[in-house]
């Protein structure tokens, strides 16, 4: 088991270096990668390590290999998913501000269409939901406890509004959030001035008032984000 540990985490920094790297633009679109026996000799790994890294990258769309050929860069930008983000957000451990950003924009933009839709499909359940989940974040005792009822509360409105796609790019966000909590916490920050926020969305949502819904969480989105952005300024 020690050793399947270890070789597991050689790919796993294998794939970040080949991967930064590609999203870092070293390499270009169509461009070819050295071949896997030459990136096991340049960095001194084993084959099972380098192939479980070319793996995970042809699974993000970001390399194409064929039998016989050398591995080539795709496009990222026409070829990648959702999953692509979180690699560009936090390439070489840091954080890219202008991705970060996008996202949080695409988080308000889709929350509030969520919000919408959640105030004619809601149901009676959810609607209850909600409100108690708005409660207890007025009523959290610490940052992380609240910013794990965020999610909770988030979750609830994007299921709500019955969109089957809001919820995949949701569990896309969800893994990015739940990855790097402490980073994002900003999120919860001053729950006094959220709290209410919270509580008119639940209040909208459960009156199917479908405008108000949607400009509560738009304004609480538009809070949070701001919130981060400046956190890590």
């Amino acid at each position: 088991m020690p050793a399947a540990i270890q070789r597991a985490l050689v790919s796993d920094q294998v794939f970040r270096l080949l991967s930064e790297q590609i999203l870092s633009g070293r390499y270009e679109s169509g461009e070819k990668l050295p071949t896997q026996r030459a990136l096991a000799a340049d960095l001194a790994v084993n084959m099972a390590s380098i192939r479980e890294a070319v793996k995970r990258l042809e699974q993000l769309g970001l390399v194409e290999v064929r039998h016989g050929d050398a591995m080539r860069v795709r496009d990222w930008r026409s070829d990648g998913g959702l999953d692509v983000v979180a690699h560009l957000i936090f390439a070489a451990g840091g954080v890219d501000r202008p991705t970060l950003a996008a996202v949080l924009e695409a988080r308000r933009l889709m929350l509030t269409e969520a919000a919408r839709l959640a105030a004619t499909r809601r149901g009676d359940d959810q609607a209850r939901r909600l409100r108690e989940l708005a409660l207890q974040i007025a009523e959290a005792p610490d940052a992380q406890t609240a910013q794990l009822l965020d999610l909770a509360f988030i979750a609830e409105l994007v299921e709500a509004s019955d969109n089957v796609v809001f919820v995949l790019v949701l569990n896309t966000v969800r893994r990015l959030y739940l990855d790097h909590a402490e980073l994002l916490r900003a999120v919860v920050a001053d729950r006094g001035e959220l709290a209410p926020l919270y509580a008119r969305a639940a209040k909208a949502i459960g009156e199917r008032v479908e405008d108000r819904a949607a400009g509560s969480i738009a304004e609480l989105a538009a809070v949070q984000e701001r919130r981060i952005l400046e956190s890590l300024a």
